[in-house]
């Protein structure tokens, strides 16, 4: 999503991210990467658990969310869900499929 926030913004796209880490983790990693875009703290949870993304307590990854992407359009509504599996490829077939419900 990095190396494309130019295409996700020409196309009228805020993209967010969402960690269960504190706002001083998420200013530490998101200038470590260069994130061009804002990441939310969820702490508490409360989205995580509202979209799903919540680890079993015996998953050895349980303080992280499992990782998901969601398109969503200007009246809030989710239009595609992403169980992202290779974050390299998911910005292009995200990209796609915002052009397509653009359309």
């Amino acid at each position: 999503m990095r190396d494309q926030a130019q295409q996700f913004n020409d196309a009228g796209c805020t993209v967010l991210g969402a960690s269960f880490d504190t706002a001083e983790e998420n200013a530490a990693f998101r200038e470590a990467n260069d994130f061009p875009f804002p990441l939310l703290c969820d702490t508490d949870k409360a989205v995580g658990t509202a979209y799903e993304v919540i680890r079993s307590e015996d998953d050895p990854f349980a303080n992280f969310p499992e990782r998901f992407s969601y398109l969503i359009d200007p009246e809030g509504v989710i239009n595609k869900a992403y169980a992202v599996s290779d974050p390299g490829g998911h910005a292009v077939e995200v990209l796609a499929d915002l052009a397509a419900a653009q359309q």
